[in-house]
């Protein structure tokens, strides 16, 4: 399965946050370090926050910040929510799409049983597990202390 570009935004910003749970971050900040263009990433934490994943505050404190520990948060349900847009094939088009073959397919209940192992998979792994760390100093490591 081939996700889009808004959703691997989506994933990314989540992973970055979630190496700070807690600390905002601007969005600026965040499209420079996972190069994402910044006119993009805007609509793409708006997104997120619809869904319930980020929280926006504006004003000195403010950026964008997780809405629930990253730990609660699963790769599949970001996956479910931003890739709600699009359909998978045709058939699976809230309209029913204009295939041909609908009346007597047979590929369509396989691919709607691969597209829910593989959201399935996704629901086994947190964002917090994916957390991409954020440029700067080197941190100590653990067997440093």
């Amino acid at each position: 399965m081939r996700l889009t570009a808004f959703t691997d935004y989506g994933l990314r910003v989540l992973m970055r946050l979630a190496d700070a749970p807690g600390v905002p971050s601007t969005t600026a900040r965040i499209a420079e370090e996972v190069r994402i263009p910044y006119n993009h990433l805007t609509k793409v934490v708006q997104d997120l926050a619809r869904g319930g994943f980020v929280t926006t505050q504006r004003g000195a404190d403010g950026g964008v910040r997780l809405a629930r520990p990253a730990e609660a948060i699963t790769l599949g349900e970001v996956v479910r929510f931003l890739e709600r847009r699009y359909a998978l094939v045709e058939c699976f088009r809230a309209d029913g799409g204009a295939c041909l073959l609908t009346p007597g397919c047979r590929l369509k209940s396989r691919l709607a049983a691969a597209r829910e192992a593989f959201l399935a998979e996704l629901d086994r792994t947190s964002v917090a597990e994916c957390a991409h760390p954020r440029p700067g100093p080197a941190r100590p490591s653990p067997r440093a202390a």
